[in-house]
């Protein structure tokens, strides 16, 4: 559902749009290895998925939401699918945040019709306690194809007179605030999308690195429709 006033810290910088595209992951591109190898399973979010769980809950093999063991979407804990990406754990370990829900997605191709029936909400800060860091997520585009993928928000899910649609390719890094916008990614294919999607609580650490992935950056906006 959309959120109503809270008095969770958020980030300014997400105040007009509800989403950043920061510059892309400087550095080499992550090996395939570290997203390819992982052990996925079988969760339907957003369209024909599976996720492969870096961090989850309790640090078993586990998709299910943070709330579901009474805690809110941080905190955390690596799974046995760690050892398997080091660059990728390396990646959320130096921004220095407090993570929750660390996942890989593997995204099955669709059309765009079906793409869009799949627009939602995230449920990020369910327990979440008023004095916390608001909860939000942020993408790591990990390979690409020869179509492609499509970023598609919306304020409303029913209105697309104010859509924004931000084409993906790889090392592309966004953060949304995936409790306020409804969001899919139409993604045509031939072969899966794959991407890194982290939960973070707004804090000191996420402000730095967020000002450091913005400074000195010419930023790519979507395209408002």
């Amino acid at each position: 559902m959309k959120t109503g006033v809270s008095m969770h810290r958020k980030l300014g910088i997400l105040a007009e749009k509800g989403y950043v595209i920061l510059r892309d992951r400087p550095g080499p591109m992550i090996p395939s290895a570290d997203w390819l190898a992982l052990t996925y399973m079988d969760w339907k979010s957003g369209g024909d998925t599976n996720f492969a769980p870096l961090a989850s809950a309790t640090g078993e093999m586990d998709c299910r939401g943070f709330w579901d063991y009474g805690k809110p979407d941080m905190g955390g804990l690596w799974t046995p699918n760690r050892r398997l990406a080091p660059h990728l754990v390396d990646y959320v370990e130096k921004i220095g945040g407090n993570y929750g829900r660390v996942r890989v997605i593997k995204l099955n191709p669709s059309d765009e019709e079906t793409a869009l029936r799949q627009l939602h909400l995230d449920d990020n800060n369910r327990r979440n306690p008023e004095g916390n860091g608001w909860v939000v997520r942020s993408w790591l585009e990990l390979d690409d194809t020869p179509e492609q993928s499509v970023f598609i928000l919306r304020d409303m899910k029913e209105d697309p007179s104010k859509e924004t649609r931000i084409k993906l390719h790889p090392g592309m890094q966004l953060l949304i605030d995936t409790e306020r916008l409804y969001h899919v990614v139409w993604h045509p294919g031939p072969s899966p999308r794959y991407s890194l999607i982290t939960s973070w609580e707004t804090n000191d650490a996420l402000e730095r690195w967020v000002t450091k992935e913005l400074s000195g950056e010419r930023q790519l906006t979507g395209t408002r429709l």
